[in-house]
């Protein structure tokens, strides 16, 4: 066998390694490259104009709609139907809809044609010239399917077919409103295709996906990279480079369908909140016989460890306080998907310029080019799923586990992401058995043992690494009185969210020492805009003025930073969204407040946190 050396010229950087576009004069909408963290060298975007149609019936497969249906609607793929950005914006409950468009292909290369899916809400079917070619359920994981032995050279016709019933019982829908329209902290739906849909031709022998965890302390990286069609013996090549030097190697071979490898760097470089050193990363499978190159995809890693001590979360081995945010990814012109890609990168940095190093992505899994930014921005992210669904049956499992464990799998190697959150405030009338939360949690760390897992924020606490609660107290003095106890007995914790639910605390498992989050606080009322007669809500009583605002935020703020156990909080929220109007942002990202104000929020969030003067 022969090998190439390993020594290798200076590395582009990563930002600089894009994909080529392979259709780029159709003035395609979201031409950013969908997968930042496993990128080939070629793509073609399949975003853009389909027809589509409406099916309320929900009997476009006895009509025949994968043959020859009426579809007598345009759409702008990736946006939802209810969206105006999509061009159709109905925004009532639709049950069922249909996709078509031909792609044209001059040549088919050697190998496999995938077609890759960012999330369609919530099942679908695809057909490629008239050919049932596969099917997924679940809203938010982002799929694909092998679809070589359908296609052929010149015209492909693609039908997707989708399903969405939110009204079931049965589906998580997380924030998406269950009545005809939208109320309380529940908002506009999202209906069918709602990210990127792209096309990938692979070689044979291709190079899957790779689960990475980092060894700060001895500055490594720990891979299981899996492969498809490669033979046992066939060898995988990791290279690092760290701003364009090289700064390690490795290799090892293919055993099954995949290959292990520990890489050791020669620089050690550590990623943190803010400060977020980040390796660019060329993996390579070869022939195990002649050497020849296979496959190469581009990824990229951060060295970093998450860990917890009795009192906080540690970044490699650093208490850090997690000023973080409410983040609940909707916009007034997408819903679901952001117009563009700098949208996602502005939503991270209007809140690193408030003071605040992280998000809560509430609800919902975001698309990966939001993980991508969290990288990049040093703004730590907990990953959640959505909710809505009936909790209190076996069949929760059933529709629960395999879309959460595709989403665990495709976010475990973003270093933003310190932790996982399955399920939101659930209470004893939702969850009848307690072994459906201790199942998530318990699949969810078998998964990830290398990241903290809470079982349900703010709700019942069956078995939790953190004990978070959701507490919307606006007066700040009540709140210090409130937690003061627990300053000196832990045991003393008052559990808020049974107290300002008005009910007293019947939690299974009270608090018991572990790190204490306030992963909901303040949701404070306000919007100096509201129109008389218009309904608009937040928590607590409106103020009457900015300086109100300003300086009930910096008492809150420093009641949770000044305790000696609170690891951390969540503001509630980033930005208004529809009639919910306690966000820092209007819906549309517009600032709410005056400049003064801002000022006030970063420096009261940037204040120094009791855990972190330990």
């Amino acid at each position: 066998m022969s090998l190439p050396d390993e020594t290798e010229k200076i590395h582009e950087k990563q930002e600089d390694y894009e994909p080529v576009l392979l259709n780029p004069s159709e003035g395609l909408p979201r031409t950013d490259y969908p997968r930042p963290q496993w990128k080939r060298r070629e793509w073609m975007s399949l975003n853009g104009k389909w027809d589509f149609a409406f099916d309320f019936s929900d009997s476009g497969r006895e009509r025949g709609m994968m043959e020859d249906g009426e579809y007598p609607h345009t759409i702008l793929v990736p946006f939802c139907p209810e969206s105006r950005l999509s061009g159709i914006g109905y925004t009532d409950f639709i049950p069922a809809v249909w996709y078509r468009r031909t792609v044209k292909l001059d040549s088919i290369p050697e190998g496999r044609a995938l077609i890759h899916f960012g999330a369609v809400d919530y099942e679908c079917t695809l057909w490629v010239n008239g050919k049932e070619t596969g099917s997924h359920r679940g809203g938010y994981a982002s799929f694909e399917f092998d679809i070589t032995e359908a296609l052929r050279v010149g015209e492909n016709t693609l039908v997707l077919h989708a399903r969405d019933d939110q009204r079931s019982g049965r589906q998580p829908f997380g924030k998406q409103s269950p009545r005809s329209r939208s109320y309380g902290c529940l908002y506009t739906r999202t209906t069918g295709i709602w990210q990127t849909v792209w096309l990938e031709f692979v070689p044979a022998k291709y190079l899957h996906h790779a689960r990475m965890i980092p060894q700060a302390i001895d500055g490594a990286l720990e891979a299981t990279v899996f492969t498809c069609g490669a033979e046992r013996g066939d060898i995988v090549e990791m290279t690092a480079y760290y701003h364009g030097r090289k700064a390690g190697f490795a290799r090892g071979s293919v055993a099954g369908d995949q290959a292990r490898i520990r890489l050791e760097v020669s620089e050690k470089h550590l990623w943190f909140p803010l400060k977020p050193e980040l390796y660019d990363l060329t993996i390579r499978l070869r022939d195990g016989r002649t050497g020849r190159e296979d496959d190469t995809v581009e990824s990229y890693f951060g060295l970093r460890d998450i860990t917890l001590s009795g009192k906080a979360l540690l970044v490699n081995g650093k208490a850090v306080f997690m000023r973080t945010v409410l983040d609940q990814g909707f916009n007034p012109e997408g819903i679901y998907t952001a117009p563009d890609d700098g949208f996602l990168k502005h939503d991270i940095e209007l809140m690193l310029d408030l003071g605040f190093n992280g998000a809560r992505l509430h609800q919902r899994v975001f698309e990966e080019r939001t993980l991508y930014w969290a990288d990049r921005l040093g703004y730590l992210v907990w990953g959640e799923y959505a909710g809505g669904f009936d909790l209190s049956s076996a069949a929760a499992i059933e529709y629960f586990l395999p879309e959460w464990m595709e989403t665990v799998q495709r976010d475990f190697n973003h270093p933003a992401l310190i932790g996982w959150c399955p399920l939101n405030e659930t209470y004893h009338k939702m969850v009848l058995d307690p072994e459906t939360h201790r199942i998530f949690y318990r699949v969810t760390k078998a998964m990830d043992p290398t990241r903290p897992v809470i079982d349900a924020s703010g709700g019942i606490h069956y078995e939790t690494d953190l004990f978070d609660v959701h507490d919307y107290e606006q007066d700040p003095g009540k709140l210090r009185g409130y937690l003061a106890p627990m300053a000196k007995d832990p045991a003393a914790c008052h559990c808020p969210i049974e107290r300002y639910r008005g009910a007293a605390p019947k939690r299974p498992n009270e608090y018991r020492g572990q790190p204490y989050w306030v992963s909901e606080w303040g949701g404070t009322f306000w919007d100096p805009e509201l129109k008389a007669g218009e309904k608009g809500w937040g928590y607590g009583e409106a103020c009457r003025s900015e300086e109100e605002f300003a300086a009930r935020y910096e008492g809150l703020a420093d009641a949770l930073l000044s305790h000696p156990r609170v690891c951390g909080f969540c503001y509630t929220q980033a930005t208004d969204i529809e009639q919910e109007r306690n966000g820092l942002y209007f819906y549309d990202r517009t600032p709410k407040h005056p400049k003064w104000v801002y000022e006030r929020i970063r420096k009261a969030n940037l204040a120094a946190a009791a855990i972190e003067k330990e």
